[in-house]
């Protein structure tokens, strides 16, 4: 199987018919100590119109346990998977799609909290983007503070902001940690071959990403509804380059292949920089030269891996 083979594809917007307004989805690994936040701030939700797929990912500790007594307390419908071997955020991100009966799906860490009427804002927000827009808005994104009360980032430009994960990354890139919800019928219409899921961690962003490449843009609003820990131990993001390689190698594929035509010549320093990274994950990989330099469409990128594969090692 080529590296192309295994970046995900868009097939479409997929018909389906919603039980609620939101799934929130909630991937679980080694949680027991925080997976009670989820709960408390989903029972304190002033809007209520939504499910919580849950989705122990082969944890080795009690979170098994917790979550099932938690799911006592619940005051709102739950879809509970107790996977028996831990698959990653990406692969129970997928399994989420698959099982969600809401209109938009909003993923929420087992380790984090949001505001009581974080649910209904959003829901506000969205019924508010302007008719002539909505076909081409995936969902809506907002900001978030720290466990302290402090913002974490920078605020968007303005808000509400009309953009995308690809221009926005390049136009506002001090913003920082996020979250937001997309619509389930342009996820469910997202395909991708299972074998990533087997290799180690892969980045979420592929995804908003994909969205942006298909014409996609989000609603920006400079609204915290969301409280980041900062002090959890073993966070996602803590990046880990050996661990991470191959995920980071898709992820580089991707937006070196996807905005290429439209933006090489605009941001030349963003595909510099994920030749760069891709270089760096190819240390720890066994794809060879000539795998890369297929899977790379565009011809001066070609060069600059070429030129830089015999200093992989340094990177």
């Amino acid at each position: 199987m080529t590296l192309t083979e295994l970046i995900p594809t868009f097939k479409g917007v997929v018909n389906f018919e919603p039980h609620y307004t939101f799934t929130v989805f909630t991937p679980v690994f080694n949680r027991a100590d925080t997976l009670e936040r989820v709960f408390n701030s989903l029972n304190n939700q002033t809007f209520k119109d939504f499910e919580l797929v849950l989705i122990n990912d082969g944890s080795t500790d009690n979170s098994h346990a917790v979550a099932q007594d938690l799911i006592k307390t619940a005051e709102f419908p739950i879809q509970y998977i107790n996977n028996s071997k831990n698959q990653h955020k990406m692969a129970c991100f997928f399994q989420a799609i698959e099982m969600a009966k809401g209109q938009f799906i909003l993923p929420f860490d087992s380790d984090d909290e949001c505001l009581p009427d974080a649910l209904q804002i959003f829901h506000e927000e969205y019924l508010a983007i302007p008719n002539d827009k909505k076909d081409k808005i995936s969902g809506v994104t907002c900001l978030c503070e720290d466990q302290n009360g402090n913002l974490i980032g920078q605020k968007f430009p303005k808000s509400p902001y009309y953009s995308n994960t690809f221009l926005q990354n390049i136009e506002s890139p001090l913003t920082s940690e996020k979250w937001g919800f997309t619509r389930t019928n342009i996820l469910k219409g997202i395909h991708i071959d299972k074998n990533v899921f087997s290799k180690g961690y892969i980045p979420e962003g592929i995804i908003w990403e994909l969205l942006s490449k298909e014409g996609y843009g989000t609603k920006y609003i400079n609204e915290v509804l969301r409280i980041y820990y900062l002090d959890t131990e073993n966070r996602i993001s803590i990046q880990n380059h050996e661990k991470d390689a191959f995920g980071m190698a898709i992820y580089s594929l991707a937006i070196l292949n996807w905005f290429q035509n439209d933006y090489l010549l605009k941001t030349p320093k963003l595909f510099i920089k994920r030749c760069y990274t891709l270089l760096r994950a190819a240390h720890y990989l066994e794809f060879n030269l000539k795998d890369y330099l297929n899977a790379i469409e565009n011809k001066m990128l070609k060069f600059v891996f070429f030129m830089g594969w015999p200093f992989k090692r340094l990177f």
